[in-house]
């Protein structure tokens, strides 16, 4: 018999990648060239907890972009984020960039379900343009 709870989720995703997801650009740049690859993304949000050296509880919010793992082809290769890539997102005739990276000591992505379909990207907002 087959893994109906593993069905359910594909169902689930394929329900969120058609209907909450919006096209935006995946940027890495390394010393040799730059590569970027349109994605489709459920907009999210994480917060973290981070207790500085004074034992005060800061709560930090990133903004995360749920898309599918094996759309995430940079230079014909599959490949995982990498803290400093960048993601753009247009809305209107604006363009937000956001760094991907994660507060203190956590990873700046996670697979965000048990058959590691899809990727939740945490990112801080770095510039308009």
């Amino acid at each position: 018999m087959a893994d109906l709870i593993q069905k359910g989720l594909a169902w689930l995703d394929d329900q969120r990648h058609a209907h909450m997801t919006q096209t935006v650009l995946y940027v890495r740049d390394t010393e040799n060239a730059s590569y970027i690859v349109a994605l489709l993304a459920t907009i999210g949000r994480t917060e973290f907890e981070q207790v500085d050296e004074f034992g005060i509880v800061h709560k930090v919010q990133s903004r995360d972009f749920l898309v599918r793992a094996a759309d995430l082809v940079l230079a014909g290769a599959p490949t995982l984020p990498k803290a400093g890539d960048r993601i753009r997102e247009t809305v209107g005739t604006q363009t937000f960039v956001y760094e991907v990276m994660a507060p203190g000591n956590e990873p700046p992505w996670r697979h965000s379900d048990p058959y590691r379909k899809a990727l939740r990207i945490h990112t801080k907002h770095v510039a308009t343009e």
